[in-house]
């Protein structure tokens, strides 16, 4: 099983769409910031928000278990190892991007320590 690298890429607020949907106040989610990054195997990783994980987490299970693209593409080379998703939140989306990487992993119930680059 590879490991795989989720990293906080963007976040998106429609205010057009909170003026006419959300509750007052409603502003960008203030769950992740931009550049933080999680690494796992198939668990959700320490302080990765909940709802991100419902929406993500199929995709985080098939790359850890072989899936491979077309999905993304770099320079104009196709990579298999990388998608852009997002949460479900259609008023303030956070998108990640999930590479696998080529590091193998152990089967546990707990995610695999970040390393200390």
């Amino acid at each position: 099983m590879k490991r795989i690298r989720i990293e906080v890429i963007g976040k998106r607020f429609y205010e057009d769409l909170a003026k006419e949907y959300g509750c007052v106040g409603l502003t960008k989610c203030p769950f992740h910031r931009i550049g933080e990054v999680f690494y796992t195997d198939y668990c959700r990783p320490h302080g990765f928000c909940d709802d991100a994980w419902d929406a993500i987490h199929h995709y985080v299970f098939a790359m850890t278990h072989g899936a491979k693209g077309p999905w993304c593409k770099s320079n104009s080379k196709t990579k298999e190892n990388e998608i852009i998703v997002c949460c479900q939140d259609g008023i303030r989306p956070t998108i990640f991007k999930i590479t696998k990487e080529d590091v193998e992993t152990s089967r546990s119930y707990f995610p695999p320590i970040p390393p200390t680059d």
